[in-house]
């Protein structure tokens, strides 16, 4: 299998989605202004949507979705240290945000911060013991540090979770693969092709 092949788990990290529209009887402005940047970076408008979600922060600061979303978009235009200065500050306002802290992870792994990253999805899990999510990224940080067998721990808490996350099984079988357990990596394989990734099933045709 290609140093490629074997580098996937850690390539892919899972942000949590951005918060919906809003409404209500908060201040109307800073809710169209939030809304706004929501449609924005719906198109693809990163800059025109964090200009928007600045213009919701100055006009009400103590929102922390606010912060979460313009977090989502400068992570998206790779001004990772920003994106993880907006997510503190929505911990800092919502401290039992899972995705807050999943997603700062994301970005501190971006920034190759993999045991600060760990730390924070290990806070998502504690706060979420469900997050799905935050195993798997937890499980891609510890991959990268060359944990194979604790990356292994994570990414069967997220199938026991969720037992049809393919990407989950292929990354568990990557690490397998790499503790020299070919006959799991391969189950994992098969797996990953039953719910539909198409890569693991040539890898079952090549390895197992």
């Amino acid at each position: 299998m290609s140093r490629r092949t074997t580098a996937i788990a850690a390539a892919l990290s899972v942000l949590a989605l951005g918060s919906p529209l809003i409404s209500g009887c908060a201040n109307p402005l800073a809710i169209n202004a939030y809304n706004s940047g929501l449609e924005k970076y719906e198109q693809g408008d990163y800059p025109g949507a964090i200009a928007d979600y600045t213009k919701a922060i100055k006009i009400n600061p103590h929102d922390s979705r606010y912060y979460y979303n313009r977090a989502h978009a400068k992570g998206d235009l790779k001004d990772y240290h920003e994106a993880i200065a907006d997510y503190s500050k929505a911990i800092e306002i919502n401290p039992q945000d899972a995705n807050a802290y999943n997603n700062r992870g994301v970005s501190k792994s971006d920034l190759k911060d993999y045991q600060g990253a760990i730390s924070d999805y290990g806070k998502a899990i504690q706060i979420d013991p469900k997050n799905t999510k935050a195993y798997y990224n937890s499980g891609n940080a510890k991959y990268t540090l060359k944990g194979y067998r604790e990356a292994i721990d994570d990414y069967s808490s997220a199938i026991a979770i969720n037992p049809k996350y393919a990407i989950a099984y292929s990354a568990r079988g990557i690490s397998k693969e790499l503790i020299a357990d070919l006959k799991g990596a391969c189950r994992d394989w098969r797996k990953a092709a039953d719910f539909g990734l198409t890569e693991p099933a040539e890898w079952v045709k090549k390895e197992c």
